[in-house]
């Protein structure tokens, strides 16, 4: 059997810790997955290579074996009882059975093949396919546009993906740029390994006068001139509808009001809702009569006089 380069593989270096063996090989296998190359043998043959790579260097003590005896790792307890150095080349002689070297008499299948006798015994091939190992299913990744309003309220959805029709529940509170994972919807298992999960993507489009941040939103409200003046009541959009609100006399532009539990609801917490804050933007009358610049001037006179 001929020396695999399992760290070439999976274009890794031998000192690659566990954390980045991981991510190489989510990495190749999302590129080479059968699903994503539909008829290419290339691609096919270089999945399973990497699996096979991954098998060996993602399990420690697989690694530990590899790293020592190479291409003969899965011999290694029989060659540590053996006595076997591979550094020294030699085992104890005590251990030989007639004196042969070639290590035929621990079972091994040391003929050549196109891929490894580990390599084999994960798909099938050779002598050892009744072992075959269970993979998980490729992760699928999908977008998904809401518009503000719809994201407000608890909906179910469906959509397409690789060619099957999902109804998903969207919980009320999600946020633009959120993730949320479908658990066993990906790419199917192989070798009856589980399937693989759904990522969802929310993009949720803004149309509304209000401007969401986490779950407070905020929206400008005009106040005309004499209710600013002379104080009031003014009615304000909501998302469940309008609401009236107290406006205390001589109301400045600019004035800010929180309207607490009007704002946005809390992911995946029933019941919870952030706040509303309002700005005011007091509007100057224009088109005046006569008589009302008489009164302003009367006015204008008796501010300046006091």
């Amino acid at each position: 059997m001929d020396y695999i380069d399992y760290y070439k593989i999976l274009d890794i270096t031998k000192s690659a810790t566990e954390a980045e063996i991981k991510k190489a090989y989510r990495k190749l296998a999302r590129k080479y997955h059968p699903d994503l190359n539909p008829n290419d043998k290339e691609a096919e043959k270089k999945f399973k290579e990497i699996n096979e790579a991954n098998e060996v260097l993602g399990n420690p003590e697989n690694r530990k074996k590899y790293d020592k005896y190479g291409k003969d790792w899965k011999h290694a307890d029989e060659f540590e009882k053996a006595g076997y150095d591979p550094n020294q080349q030699q085992y104890s002689r005590q251990q030989q059975q007639g004196g042969n070297d070639d290590f035929s008499g621990f079972g091994g299948d040391f003929s050549g093949s196109d891929f490894s006798e580990f390599f084999n015994s994960m798909y099938g091939g050779g002598r050892s396919s009744r072992s075959q190992s269970k993979y998980r299913g490729q992760d699928f990744n999908a977008e998904l546009q809401l518009d503000l309003a719809s994201a407000y309220t608890t909906h179910k959805q469906s959509l397409t993906v690789n060619g099957k029709n999902i109804r998903i529940t969207i919980p009320a509170g999600v946020e633009n740029g959120q993730i949320i994972k479908i658990p066993g919807h990906g790419g199917p298992g192989a070798n009856g390994g589980p399937n693989g999960d759904l990522y969802i993507t929310f993009n949720i489009e803004n149309n509304s006068d209000f401007k969401r941040e986490g779950n407070n939103l905020y929206s400008d409200v005009d106040l005309d001139f004499y209710t600013a003046i002379l104080g009031g009541e003014v009615f304000v959009n909501t998302f469940d509808g309008k609401v009236k609100v107290k406006v205390p006399a001589e109301t400045q532009t600019g004035t800010k009001v929180k309207l607490k539990g009007k704002g946005f609801p809390v992911y995946k917490k029933e019941n919870q809702f952030g706040d509303l804050y309002i700005t005011y933007n007091v509007k100057t009358p224009t088109k005046l009569s006569q008589r009302e610049k008489e009164l302003f001037e009367e006015l204008a006179k008796i501010r300046n006089h006091e």
